[in-house]
């Protein structure tokens, strides 16, 4: 494991259903083929060269002594604290991040702040240990792994996600689905509803559409199919009583085309 350290980690969240976020590791192992929206950032600002420097993880050395001085600041400020949105906070085979992501967990939650975790990886179920105000997540956009070999070659197998992130609610602790960035069918053809009978347990689905991908745009109907999804979720949601959010750009209403 290769370390970095760093200045600052706790800012304000530019995505709309988050407050707060950490990213205590620079780069992924998992290597998602979207592409990955995190690496295309990364790669453009100079932080990484190529796909495969990004798939070298380094940990943030010095997170826990930023987050003791960061936190008494902002306390007053924060809501809840997501990990992560360009990193993964449990990155499949790396238990040393893993272990630091439970170790940032459980001191935002000594300050009685509440922690929001999503992940390709494998949620722990040392998180069960941890104090319930956390919401524990995991992105799933298929259950086929063929396709997760192709387009997230090297995260954890789907029904390895779920399993855990069951283990969790069973446990007691609200837990969520991140059905994003759903692929369209001429990419792969399968049900949504084979997904949602899946994670039937879960408090709450986000749903949000491809980017960047030129696949999508060659599927002449993706738009009336982003909003036939959108609806399916809507609907599933409302009628089991769950929270719901659809990503901004992903449902367009025939006003906004």
């Amino acid at each position: 494991m290769e370390y970095i350290e760093r200045k600052s980690l706790l800012y304000k969240s530019g995505v709309e259903y988050a407050d707060y976020t950490i990213n205590h590791v620079q780069g992924c192992a998992h290597g998602c083929l979207y592409p990955c929206y995190a690496f295309m950032l990364a790669k453009r600002f100079g932080k990484v060269k190529d796909m495969q420097e990004w798939r070298q993880p380094k940990l943030v050395k010095n997170s826990i002594e930023l987050l003791k001085k960061e936190i008494p600041k902002y306390k007053n400020k924060i809501k809840s604290v997501h990990l992560c949105f360009t990193t993964d906070p449990f990155m499949y085979g790396y238990e040393e991040i893993s272990q630091k992501s439970i170790e940032i967990i459980n001191l935002l939650n000594e300050y009685g702040i509440s922690c929001t975790a999503l992940t390709k990886g494998i949620l722990p179920k040392e998180l069960a240990y941890t104090k319930n105000i956390n919401i524990y997540g995991i992105s799933l956009i298929s259950l086929n792994e063929n396709f997760r070999k192709e387009y997230e070659p090297y995260s954890a197998p789907y029904l390895e996600r779920i399993n855990n992130l069951k283990h969790l609610h069973e446990k007691g602790f609200k837990t969520w689905v991140s059905i994003e960035p759903y692929p369209t069918p001429n990419i792969i053809n399968q049900h949504i509803d084979d997904i949602l009978n899946k994670i039937s347990f879960v408090d709450k689905i986000i749903f949000g559409r491809l980017n960047y991908n030129r696949k999508v745009h060659e599927y002449k109907e993706y738009q009336k199919f982003y909003n036939e999804m959108s609806e399916k979720i809507i609907n599933y949601c409302l009628k089991n009583n769950k929270e719901f959010h659809i990503k901004d750009g992903t449902y367009v209403t025939e006003k906004c085309l």
